[in-house]
């Protein structure tokens, strides 16, 4: 024991911060810590993996104060896997890429019943009489994890990634308190097990009403909360947002000595992690069959989200035969749920107004919730619409998540009208401000005339700063309109004016509970002005997508930019040449050369232009077509390049880019979480590239595999 241990020991015992003494033997205090942490270790394990806790908070507690008062005391004690060890000092830079000991495959998905069905007799064929059955389990709605021992002590921890490099987020993964640091069973080596991080569905609420307390955008639905939380820079915060987990698979199970699905999981419960106990084993298909019509009547009721059911063969020996696709196991499929459908009354049909002066109107309707998230209003697209869903004013409504994720009006449940409901009629004036409306000839949408109404402003200015266009990260919705309502902003020339203190001053209409302003603050206010000046280099065809031409979508504004790589050269340019360029026609380039032609419009384009705002992308436009020929696909989320950026840097070298992977594709960018489009260029033999070899042409110029 060195004097500095020594002096910092008495100095613990002095303060009787636990309560109990600390051993005044480095030997005693050795061997007391390893009770102490065995004892933690067994309590962790009943209350987060078993749900059935042994003793009382206090006891639990004092337990932990025990063990952190002798660390501290003595603090060449601490080792990796002590409970005390969970939350770690911050990452001080990006995550690591960390490679999977297998492939984190994917799962074919089946939709509906007859799929399913078609894949059991799959496996009844292939399994040619031999007793078999399978294993059942909920399909959690969180994110992958991949989590590595040595010798059962808790190595690394990796989220899925592409599915073979996923990154490191040890630091966080010690902070989730159902992951054992230590193993209680015997695993010798090196062991990889898999599962799933989310976020209880209290636990979400919770969190959301935090973020709104605090002036932050809450969070979409729980799977997203989990995959944020998890990527936190600072463990503290991951602690904080009470993750949990479920683990299902062993990587490489059979030298482990185990031969089932079902062996696995009760190895899983008895090494220390949480397994799901809505796990079932079925004998049959028509046990499987009966296990899925269970779990969507009780998805509502349980205390996560889940999206549908896992269906594996329980042997590893026909797992084995069955093999893999290049996507997915052909012994697993995952069976999804149908749209969860609610009944809800429909309150009145409301109309939006868009940047183009588009009326739609939307259903708004008693709160229910659905998927994950209590929703009141949903799209109705147009008047037809609604005449052909054939909704009434006070109906009840069938709403689904289209997908799970847009809201969407099924229809009306016409059998328990009573006659008060009333139908609705399209307003001939804009709700905005008050301008006739009118429906061009063969379109389905009416449009306000008024180009000054404030509603069109408005989601003019959002369209403006969209990822898609500029890309002004933190201008959304409402600090938007506190902008306009404080009079900072009328048009998008304004937001290059805008100083960091007429930012941090903006109240963004929330209350403290002390009755206070939440006003954005100088952090926020120093991040929105820095993604206005990024925003100012942003390439020609953005800018020209930003400025909500009728008819132009982020396409049309590449091909015209392409053929004129400046403002003033579009300007210039006639109708006749506009409508020639491919691509292009009489349509948009009549609304092009209008909008090019209003002197309102002009006065805003010179003010951005003074702003320093780019108007010309020559000098991209001049670089050599070197790959000419060549058809890329991007997949996955890049971390250094938005999908928009990728794909303008490698049009200005010739390249076309599109959504799809075929084989007359020539490269894949494969970002973090590729999905399909990855299995599809593994599965044809198209080239796959990682984003580093992206950023490598781009800055060269020159072809993937060329020498400069």
């Amino acid at each position: 024991m060195t004097l500095g241990d020594a002096s910092r020991r008495d100095e613990v015992r002095k303060s009787g911060a636990s309560g109990l003494p600390v051993p005044d033997t480095q030997d005693g205090a050795r061997e007391r810590a390893g009770r102490l942490r065995q004892e933690i270790d067994h309590h962790n394990w009943r209350y987060y993996a078993l749900d059935a806790p042994e003793v009382s908070d206090a006891a639990y507690d004092a337990l932990v104060r025990e063990l952190t008062a002798i660390e501290a005391a003595y603090p060449g004690l601490v080792t990796p896997d002590s409970p005390t060890q969970r939350v770690g000092a911050p990452l001080s830079q990006g995550f690591a890429a960390i490679t999977h000991a297998q492939r984190m495959y994917s799962l074919d998905n089946a939709m509906d019943a007859a799929e399913l069905d078609a894949w059991l007799e799959r496996i009844e064929r292939e399994a040619d009489g031999r007793p078999h059955g399978y294993v059942c389990e909920l399909k959690i709605d969180g994110s992958s994890i991949a989590l590595t021992y040595a010798d059962g002590v808790l190595l690394r921890g990796a989220t899925r990634g592409d599915g073979m490099t996923g990154e490191d987020v040890t630091a966080n993964v010690r902070a989730v308190k159902s992951v054992p640091l230590r193993l209680m069973v015997e695993a010798p080596g090196e062991l990889e097990v898999r599962g799933e991080v989310y976020m209880p569905k209290t636990s979400f609420v919770r969190l959301n009403e935090e973020q709104d307390e605090a002036g932050q955008p809450a969070f979409a639905n729980p799977r997203n909360a989990a995959a944020g939380s998890l990527r936190q820079k600072d463990p503290s915060v991951t602690a904080s947002r009470d993750l949990s987990t479920f683990v299902y698979q062993v990587v490489d199970p059979v030298s482990r000595g185990l031969t089932s699905q079902r062996e696995a999981l009760e190895w899983l419960r008895q090494a220390g992690f949480r397994v799901n106990p809505d796990i079932e084993y079925c004998p049959t298909p028509e046990a499987v069959r009966a296990f899925c019509v269970r779990a969507v009547e009780r998805r509502c009721e349980l205390p996560y989200e889940i999206d549908g059911v896992v269906v594996k063969v329980d042997s590893f020996a026909l797992q084995d035969e069955l093999g893999f696709t290049s996507k997915a196991p052909r012994w697993a499929i995952a069976f999804k749920f149908p749209p969860e459908e609610k009944t809800t009354r429909l309150l009145d049909i409301g109309v939006s107004v868009g940047r183009t002066g588009a009326i739609t109107p939307f259903a708004i309707f008693e709160p229910v919730s659905v998927a994950g998230s209590t929703i009141a209003r949903a799209t109705l697209h147009n008047a037809d619409e609604v005449a052909r869903k054939g909704v009434l004013i006070g109906d009840t409504i069938v709403v689904r998540k289209a997908g799970d994720v847009i809201p969407e009006v099924v229809g009306p449940v016409e059998r328990l009208r009573d006659g008060s409901e009333r139908a609705w009629t399209m307003p001939e004036t804009c709700p905005s401000c008050g301008a006739p409306t009118w429906r061009p000839e063969g379109e389905a949408v009416r449009r306000c005339t008024n180009v000054a109404c404030p509603a069109q402003r408005h989601e003019r200015l959002l369209h403006w700063a969209s990822r898609g266009a500029m890309d002004i990260d933190g201008l959304g919705e409402e600090i938007m309109a506190r902008l306009e309502d404080g009079g900072l902003v009328s048009d998008v020339a304004d937001l290059y004016v805008l100083s960091p203190d007429h930012l941090s001053a903006l109240d963004t209409g929330r209350m403290r509970k002390d009755g206070s302003a939440i006003t954005l603050g100088e952090t926020m206010a120093a991040k929105i002005a820095a993604s206005i000046e990024a925003s100012k280099d942003r390439p020609l065809a953005r800018l020209l997508f930003g400025l909500g031409i009728r008819h132009v979508g982020a396409t049309v504004a590449e091909v015209l930019t392409a053929a004129y790589p400046s403002l003033d050269a579009l300007a210039a340019a006639s109708e006749a040449d506009l409508a020639a360029v491919e691509g292009v026609g009489p349509r948009i380039a009549a609304s092009v050369r209008a909008f090019l032609t209003n002197p309102d419009n002009l006065a805003v384009l010179e003010r951005l232009r003074a702003a320093g705002v780019r108007t010309a992308d020559e000098a991209g436009a001049s670089r050599p077509q070197t790959l000419a020929g060549t058809t890329w696909v991007l997949t996955g989320a890049l971390a250094h390049y938005s999908r928009e950026e990728a794909t303008a840097a490698l049009k200005a070298l010739g390249a076309k880019v599109t959504g799809s992977v075929s084989a007359r594709t020539s490269f894949v960018v494969v970002g973090a979480d590729p999905g399909s489009k990855y299995d599809k260029a593994r599965e044809l033999g198209v080239p796959v590239l990682s984003e580093d070899e992206l950023a490598a042409t781009i800055e060269s110029g020159q072809p993937p595999g060329a020498t400069a």
